[in-house]
């Protein structure tokens, strides 16, 4: 399952915002990435997310498999302010 979301944060993209978006992902049992550009990273692995570099208004896709896919693509896409 995919979806494309548009980066809306309040906060710059840092260290502590990463940090709890790892955090949300790590909630789920699915397998989770995000793609920006050619770039695709773990959403569980922190040094991985922090590589992607997330800027408000940047469009990435967020890609979940697994039992609880549709409900950690949510989240996330909340997290990220949609």
């Amino acid at each position: 399952m995919k979806r494309s979301v548009v980066v809306r944060m309040h906060e710059e993209l840092e260290a502590r915002p990463i940090a709890n978006l790892v955090q949300v992902a790590n909630k789920y049992a699915s397998k989770i990435h995000l793609q920006m550009g050619e770039a695709r990273v773990n959403a569980k692995s922190i040094m991985g997310m922090m590589s992607l570099a997330l800027m408000n208004g940047e469009t990435v896709v967020i890609e979940a498999e697994g039992e609880d896919e549709e409900e950690a693509i949510n989240a996330l896409a909340r997290f990220l302010g949609e």
